[in-house]
């Protein structure tokens, strides 16, 4: 039978395809309420996900960014957890800081994440006990011994709205970056020392690349210190997070913690 990470992968690959028919081209924008838009390939890839993955796994439950919720899935022990295109701010701009992202939670933890940007044909995955990996090649994160030397991927919202001046010089560099999925998995890979957060976000935002991290030999938490527990009634995690290898996420905690 196939696993849940391939049947995972294939989906949000696919769902890249469709959305790449979008890139760039004409399609409807909506605005879901402030600064949060939502275009026709959302929804499109939104579709194409929920009737794979729940025809796959019809057993399941399923929580989407783009999906009304259910309270069915409180029940579960299993679910889907999906952002169909995370980033969409970059994606109307152009700019290939976007990806599918899909978790599998499991008595709410995440056991798979898949995170597959489509225009640099980056394709993270994870499964729980695995490892971690960016195109078939096993990740790591990895980070520098003091907090003056590590680079932070944080956002690029954040960043314009000055939410990080009190921390110029803190670190080596603030590197702002679209899409909170794309983050946690570049972060997983060693490509930055540190992911962070300072505003709220989804459990859909964040659960594909928390398995990534914690695959990679990492960790994710809040502001407040606590570790996430998924598939909850409230998906909004507050007031913001920090992932990335266990003992930078330590010391970058003490720096940002509320």
């Amino acid at each position: 039978m196939i696993s849940d990470l391939n049947i995972a992968k294939d989906a949000a690959i696919e769902a890249g395809v469709l959305i790449m028919n979008y890139y760039k081209a004409d399609y409807e924008i909506r605005d879901k309420g402030y600064h949060n838009p939502v275009t026709t390939a959302d929804h499109a890839a939104d579709s194409y996900l929920k009737k794979v993955l729940m025809e796959a796994r019809p057993e399941y439950g399923w929580l989407s960014e783009e999906t009304v919720d259910s309270p069915d899935r409180l029940n579960k022990d299993r679910v889907w957890v999906v952002d169909p295109l995370d980033g969409t701010k970059e994606f109307i701009e152009g700019v290939p800081n976007f990806v599918v992202s899909v978790a599998l939670v499991e008595n709410g933890m995440p056991i798979v994440g898949v995170l597959y940007n489509p225009v640099t044909k980056e394709t993270f995955t994870a499964a729980h006990g695995e490892g971690a990996r960016l195109n078939g090649e096993k990740i790591q994160c990895t980070t520098k011994d003091d907090v003056p030397d590590m680079v932070i991927l944080n956002s690029r919202s954040e960043t314009r709205r000055g939410l990080w001046v009190p921390f110029d010089g803190t670190f080596r560099e603030l590197r702002a970056i679209g899409s909170v999925a794309y983050k946690l998995g570049l972060t997983a890979a060693g490509q930055a020392d540190i992911f962070a957060s300072l505003r709220p976000k989804n459990e859909w935002d964040i659960c594909a690349g928390n398995c990534i991290i914690n695959e990679a030999g990492g960790k994710l938490i809040d502001l407040h210190g606590n570790p996430r527990i998924y598939n909850q009634e409230k998906t909004l995690i507050e007031p913001g997070l920090i992932a990335g290898e266990v003992v930078a996420v330590d010391k970058t905690f003490e720096v940002l913690k509320c």
